[in-house]
């Protein structure tokens, strides 16, 4: 009794130490630069350009560490002028609302420019509560009152509009037609139309019954309605007369309206289970097919006439379990501010297009249908003996003229069709990237768009803006600089806001015409506060893949008090992709993946990987294909090796890796694969056994195979390693953290490995969110200090796992 005493006693101590120790190094550095302080050390980082409705003017707003200021440019004339005098207009909404603000803080919102190119309309929110007013509706947000006001540019004079209505929020649950006059939805399982005007003048007088409504449909059910939710709570809610949006496109002339509707009765249900519901835990049940599985959703498309009010299903079998996408106008710049986006299909008023593919990606047809015809039609025809890549089509002369995308050749190109589908030539060629084509020039005959990769002697992964014209001559590159560049470009293909940077430099925003000459600068972030704080810019760097032949880029980042003289445990942040990579390109926020977990003392990088990123050539995108578990593994383990030869401040020996989603399944598989190497593993949210994840994801990165039977019938064959077969391996530490309601990557992924673990009689440690969904939501914070704390522990030898994590 005495010894367990001295033993008990003994812990307590311990325990009490620790609690009362001094705080590490590294937890304090880290400490500097919590999510909420970083909040008030950088603001702005680019420019979100607003183009006047009438010529090539444009206003932005941009916060520094002295506030939010408002600038209208004016490219004809080279200039960039404050919209407002902020001194003089905080003074004058003081006076009107009667609360006090100061220039630096103007509480201003919704700010717009109007038609006529000199007024601006917006709104202040005041600290009073509203007060009951029937004859003034619509003057509540949040229950607080709310003064509207008018401004003239030139004059910089300020009118309180007295009278002035709230106005109408965007329309989530509607599409308005191009003319403005109907606005089609979904309730109860059906689509409905209404007039426009109709909406507009219930919801000014809040009197909702004097809409009429004309029913379209009436054979609506569950799984297979218009509406339908993602996710149900409680299926009473289907058919409470709440109005819900509808995905579907115009004609130009306003008078068919073609939508998709999704047969998900046969796909099979998921669930999650809710436990901080109240007053009772709720089960949240949801559609989900997973990879192989033949319960699949089958599309319809249907084409609604406006004129008489009816309906027709358009005819577009040709593979079986195949998927429908309607290619659409690209949206005007310019009308962004002024009304809800207006989707309007491609093509004239009598002909569209859209997309058809096959399960496996294989076969991608792009289509049209003529109004009036049964079927829809193949145009061009995509076929590879692995998974295609899309982006949206293009049409010049409202479809006589087609840009298609396409990496038939092994690298993504522009090619150009007519209107039926004969090619006429290509647009652009070589061992380089298009990316997205931004705005096509028909007049000119000149499409502008942004490609990577084509200049050797800069990083590959650099976007810059290009022209070329059609018939493939005059290629010019339009940015400058070894930089990320992120660029809009105006409707009449004028000017370009360029965006530019890098993860280690400053951002900067410059205007350009479109011949690419630099018109004016335009703004430069404000770093001061953040480098006051003592942040420096991360390094790129570069190395060879396992093959000794292929080259990968990615960046490291090291504690801001870094000491070239000591030696730092080195973390992997990863993410297999093969959508995107973990590397960052243009400059980002301080991440707790990256650059805040390197604070606590460590050196952590982020390096692609072949396989991981579909912006270089099909080959290098195509790496992993058939191998999702294993492809990156050796590229991430022959990478850190080089880095440690290279920089002596690296301990070979104390190597730990993370990641989220995919991320959290390439970790898991890299400490249990290569348990020697990886001493430390934490893994979020992660697919470990992609039988269980969506379809969408494991068959088109990983691969499905289509079966044709004697009789004719058609499976698809779907088998992946997963990591619940390699559990049994595990050497190192190993931290599973998961949202309990995570409906994207279901909890049960994390479950198997937890399950196989213990059966092969594993240690490791778990973490399970409650109440949070695939992102972690709001403890995102909680989560970042205990993956300090286990990498600190395990890899530092060090951690204050005792210190409340609030008390920070």
């Amino acid at each position: 009794m005495k010894r367990i005493l001295t033993v008990f006693a003994a812990l307590v101590l311990t325990a009490a130490g620790i609690n009362a120790q001094e705080r590490l190094p590294g937890y304090l550095q880290a400490e500097k630069f919590t999510q909420e302080k970083l909040s008030t050390m950088l603001f702005s980082t680019t420019i979100d350009p607003h183009w006047f409705q009438q010529g090539n003017c444009f206003w932005y707003e941009y916060k520094t560490s002295e506030g939010k200021f408002w600038w209208v440019v004016d490219p004809s004339k080279k200039t960039k002028t404050l919209l407002f005098d902020r001194v003089e207009i905080a003074a004058q909404l003081t006076e009107i609302v009667k609360d006090p603000f100061e220039a630096r803080h103007l509480p201003i919102r919704n700010l717009k420019a109007q038609e006529d190119g000199r007024t601006f309309t917006f709104e202040v929110t005041s600290s009073r509560d509203a007060k009951p007013d029937k004859d003034k509706k619509g003057k509540k947000k949040g229950g607080k009152e709310v003064f509207y006001f008018s401004y003239d540019y030139p004059s910089r004079q300020l009118t309180h509009l007295k009278d002035k209505e709230e106005e109408p929020d965007h329309l989530r649950w509607g599409s308005v037609s191009p003319d403005k006059k109907t606005v089609v939805y979904a309730k109860d399982l059906n689509l409905y139309r209404m007039s426009y005007e109709d909406y507009l003048k219930a919801k000014k007088d809040e009197k909702d019954s004097t809409i009429v409504e004309i029913q379209l449909t009436t054979d609506g059910v569950k799984d297979f309605g218009y509406g339908m939710p993602y996710k149900m709570v409680n299926t009473d809610t289907l058919c409470n007369g709440k109005r819900r949006g509808v995905y579907g496109v115009w004609s130009p002339d306003s008078r068919h309206f073609v939508t998709l509707l999704s047969d998900d009765r046969a796909v099979k249900e998921l669930w999650v289970l809710n436990a901080m519901s109240e007053p009772r835990p709720t089960l949240e049940t949801y559609k989900y097919q997973m990879p192989g599985e033949k319960e699949a959703p089958v599309e319809h498309m249907y084409i609604f006439d406006m004129q008489d009010n009816s309906r027709k299903e358009i005819k577009v079998a040709a593979f079986k379990d195949q998927m429908l996408g309607l290619e659409y106008r690209p949206f005007e710049q310019k009308q962004r501010d002024m009304e809800d986006m207006l989707a309007v299909w491609l093509g004239d008023n009598e002909r569209f297009f859209m997309t058809r593919s096959s399960r496996d990606l294989y076969r991608i047809d792009v289509c049209s249908y003529t109004v009036g015809q049964d079927s829809i039609v193949p145009v061009i025809e995509e076929r590879m003996n692995t998974y295609q890549e899309t982006r949206p089509l293009h049409a010049l002369g409202n479809g006589k003229e087609l840009i298609q995308w396409s990496e038939r050749d092994g690298w993504a190109h522009l090619y150009l069709y007519d209107g039926q589908g004969n090619m006429k030539n290509r647009i652009t060629k070589g061992p380089w990237h298009v990316e997205n084509v931004l705005k096509v020039d028909e007049k000119a005959r000149v499409v502008y768009f942004t490609a990577n990769g084509r200049n050797a002697d800069e990083h590959p992964y650099y976007e810059h803006l290009y022209r070329v014209n059609l018939d493939g001559s005059g290629l010019k590159q339009l940015t400058k600089g070894d930089f990320f560049h992120q660029v809009e470009v105006d409707d009449d293909a004028r000017f370009v806001v360029d965006n530019y940077s890098r993860v280690d430099t400053v951002p900067m925003a410059v205007l350009l015409d479109n011949a690419g000459n630099k018109v004016m600068d335009l703004q430069e972030s404000d770093f001061s506060q953040l480098f006051a704080n003592g942040y420096k810019f991360p390094e790129i760097f570069k190395v060879k893949a396992a093959d000794g032949v292929t080259d990968l880029y990615g960046v490291m980042y090291k504690p801001f008090d870094f000491d070239s003289t000591k030696v730092y445990p080195i973390v992997d942040y990863v993410y297999p992709g093969p959508q995107v990579e973990a590397v960052y390109y243009p400059f980002t926020r301080m991440s707790p993946r990256t650059d805040r977990l390197a604070q606590a003392g460590f050196i952590v990088i982020s390096v692609g990987q072949r396989g991981g990123h579909p912006s270089r050539s099909k080959w290098y995108h195509n790496y992993g294909y058939g191998n999702m578990r294993d492809y990156p593994l050796a590229d991430h383990k022959y990478a850190i090796e080089q880095l440690a030869n290279r920089h002596p401040f690296i301990d070979i020996d104390k190597v730990g890796i993370h990641g989220h989603s995919g991320g959290g399944f390439m970790s898991t598989a890299a400490i249990c694969q290569y348990p020697d190497f990886f001493k430390v593993a934490v893994s979020c949210a992660g697919n470990h056994d992609n039988n269980i994840y969506n379809r969408w994801w494991s068959e088109t990165h990983h691969g499905v195979k289509e079966t044709v039977s004697d009789k004719g019938d058609t499976t698809f064959v779907y088998k992946i390693a997963t990591n619940p077969e390699i559990a049994r391996n595990l050497k190192g530490h190993l931290l599973l953290i998961h949202g309990d309601i995570d409906d994207n990557v279901h909890p049960g992924n994390t479950t198997r490995v937890v399950n196989a673990l213990i059966r092969a009689g594993k240690r490791f440690d778990m973490l399970m969110l409650p109440n949070q969904r695939h992102g972690f939501g709001d403890m995102n914070e909680y989560f970042y200090w205990r993956l300090v704390d286990y990498f600190s522990e395990h890899l530092r030898g060090e951690s204050e796992k005792f210190v409340d994590i609030p008390k920070r």
